[in-house]
């Protein structure tokens, strides 16, 4: 029987069957992001994206959440139809829960991040670099006098290099590293302005804030500019909830939020530090079922639907059964 979760609490059985890993030996060449594992499958000209339940923060691998991969994956496909006018998806399929069958795509190799808030805790982060005295933020100009949390006069491009770690970089960068053409690159900013403020319009309908953003485009075999990915997920994105935004605001508190920044929030309230592990802290059970509970409240107050806990426990065993027909030997 499927039930609705709202608390934390239900969560609880779900704990000790969170999907950290897959190993698929019939779907294909394995390689492994943050958070998903992909399978290639050259021949089909597609791949298999297998939403995880792990978690990562500040670059670092720290615990799995029950039912997250499952979440993403469905906010996701959501999103994905909410902007399909605006420019093509990857997406093929959805046969699981947690998985996306996507076309393989020739990928921008820059991760294409908009803002719209003085905000963020990463190194990377626009609100980091301002209070160190950055004013040129990826070619963008700053002015003085902003504090953290401020709203930007108009949403910016803050585009990062792919790789270990990733790089703020402008587009003169991007041009002199071959990485796009200034052609390219006018249309990758027109589009993912296009859908951000998409997200944003549907974001306010229902009571939020889309703050920030990272994006994934390439192109398809006819050469034409595609989203990927993932769309406006809590762990691609930056929500805050927009009845409390002011008020708390005004009053220098940071926004309620409803994505991984509140974990990472959480992560320098127990005296993290990156480079000191002994500052690390434990994930107990109590914090994973939080953010698994905030997860699923993004979901159903971004989407108007109510998320249905699985029947089945065994995330990996569904996985297995669901993806039969896209075995290839």
């Amino acid at each position: 029987m499927t039930t609705t979760a709202t608390t934390s609490s239900a969560l609880e059985p779900f704990l000790s069957t969170t999907l950290e890993t897959t190993d698929f030996k019939n779907l294909g060449e394995k390689y492994g992001g943050k958070v998903r594992d992909v399978y290639f499958q050259k021949d089909q000209k597609q791949r298999i994206l297998i939403a995880t339940d792990r978690q990562s923060a500040f670059d670092i691998n720290w615990t799995t959440i029950p039912l997250k991969g499952q979440v993403l994956t469905q906010i996701s496909a959501w999103w994905f139809d909410q902007i399909a006018d605006i420019m093509p998806t990857q997406v093929i399929a959805s046969p699981d829960p947690n998985v996306m069958v996507v076309k393989d795509l020739k990928m921008v190799p820059v991760e294409i991040v908009v803002r719209a808030y003085l905000t963020g805790s990463s190194k990377t982060a626009v609100w980091v670099n301002y209070d160190n005295g950055v004013r040129n933020y990826c070619g963008n100009t700053l002015p003085e006098g902003m504090v953290k949390n401020q709203k930007f006069d108009d949403i910016i491009s803050t585009p990062t290099t792919k790789g270990e770690d990733d790089e703020l970089i402008n587009k003169n960068g991007i041009f002199e590293q071959n990485l796009s053409t200034p052609e390219q690159w006018e249309e990758i900013e027109e589009k993912a302005f296009a859908v951000f403020r998409r997200g944003q319009e549907l974001a306010d309908k229902h009571g939020l804030i889309l703050v920030d953003t990272k994006y994934e485009m390439g192109y398809d075999e006819e050469g034409n500019l595609t989203i990927a990915d993932e769309v406006h997920t809590p762990d691609s994105s930056r929500y805050w909830v927009k009845e409390t935004y002011q008020e708390r605001f005004d009053a220098g508190q940071e926004p309620e939020s409803l994505d991984k920044e509140f974990f990472r929030l959480w992560l320098r309230k127990q005296g993290f530090e990156y480079g000191d592990k002994s500052t690390w802290p434990e994930i107990t059970d109590e914090v994973r079922m939080m953010l698994g509970a905030k997860y699923i409240d993004l979901y159903e107050k971004m989407t108007g639907k109510v998320f249905l806990l699985p029947s089945k426990v065994n995330t990996l065993e569904r996985i297995q059964e669901n993806l039969t027909d896209y075995q290839i030997g």
